[in-house]
């Protein structure tokens, strides 16, 4: 993994104590499977931006600026300097207003999150606050600006270091109440045999590393087939069609623990690494000898390399 940079040079209002911190991200979104956009001759297309009033009228983008509409059709144009000036007018200070339980913010209000790491001379205070929010199991709710928006953060204490974490705000959340789930009450039966079940399956903690994402090696699989010059066929789920039928609910859970019991423990390990060769497409069916080729790329066009190499990431 590439070394981590900072993305702010903040400070952490604690009372009259000021701590010097840095911000990084704590997360990074995997690669996904890009497809690009082409014409039915292979070609690819780009997107261009015409003017509103002129269709006809292409605007490059080093002709564009950005406007704030304060009337219907009116806008106020920013240059770049002004726009980068509103942003870091911003005040850099994390201010902590309260300290509540650790566990008392509900993670539908989490957001994107972040680590905050001790800047020059911030050590010991830093230090000093994490090992207090750990003895005293709370967490914090601070104010913080950000790009021309305040947030409400939570600065929850981890052995390794501070996690900020944004939070939404109340009219960000819909309410579960606006869904009118209909509330029906389980036999003592079928509630003694879910608990057996959730029982059988329990596990102590969350292993990360046990889950991979097994819809994108599908899909990869599948283009490696492509490229071979297979069909790509829709998987049948016979599974998805049993929502609507009318079930036993206690034979369902009966035969649940069951398999469960035959079968051994349903928890996986953490996926071997990919191997060279692509692995199975088991989606895919055996092309029959009625299915059609993939097409042959016209002479004029460049023909695609065998390979997901060229993909976006």
């Amino acid at each position: 993994m590439a070394t981590a940079r900072s993305i702010a040079s903040l400070s952490l209002g604690f009372g009259l104590v000021s701590i010097p911190v840095r911000l990084y991200s704590a997360t990074e979104g995997s690669a996904t499977v890009h497809f690009n956009l082409l014409s039915k001759e292979g070609e690819r297309v780009k997107q261009q931006y015409v003017s509103a009033t002129d269709p006809q009228k292409v605007v490059p983008r080093a002709e564009m600026v950005k406007g704030y509409e304060f009337e219907k059709d009116r806008f106020v144009i920013f240059k770049p300097e002004e726009l980068k000036a509103l942003e870091e007018g911003a005040s850099h200070l994390i201010d902590i207003v309260a300290f509540i339980p650790a566990d008392a913010v509900d993670p539908i209000y989490y957001d994107k999150p972040y680590y905050l790491a001790p800047d020059k001379r911030g050590g010991k205070p830093y230090n000093l606050l994490k090992k207090a929010m750990l003895e005293s199991g709370r967490c914090a709710l601070a104010k913080w600006a950000w790009k021309s928006k305040q947030y409400v953060v939570q600065v929850r204490a981890k052995e390794e270091g501070l996690i900020l974490q944004q939070l939404l705000y109340a009219d960000e959340v819909r309410s579960l109440e606006d869904l009118d789930i209909e509330q029906l009450e389980p036999s003592a039966s079928e509630l003694k045999l879910a608990l057996q079940l959730i029982d059988q399956i329990s596990q102590e903690s969350y292993e990360p590393a046990m889950f991979e994402d097994e819809e994108k090696k599908r899909i990869l699989a599948a283009i490696d087939a492509k490229i071979a010059g297979e069909e790509i066929v829709a998987a049948e789920h016979p599974e998805d069609a049993a929502g609507g039928q009318v079930i036993d609910l206690a034979e369902m859970l009966k035969a649940s623990l069951a398999r469960n019991s035959t079968s051994g423990p349903q928890v996986r390990t953490a996926a071997p690494k990919r191997s060279a060769s692509p692995p199975a497409v088991a989606p895919l069916r055996s092309v029959s000898s009625k299915a059609k080729r993939a097409p042959k790329v016209p002479e004029k066009a460049e023909a695609p390399a065998p390979s997901r190499a060229r993909m976006k990431k």
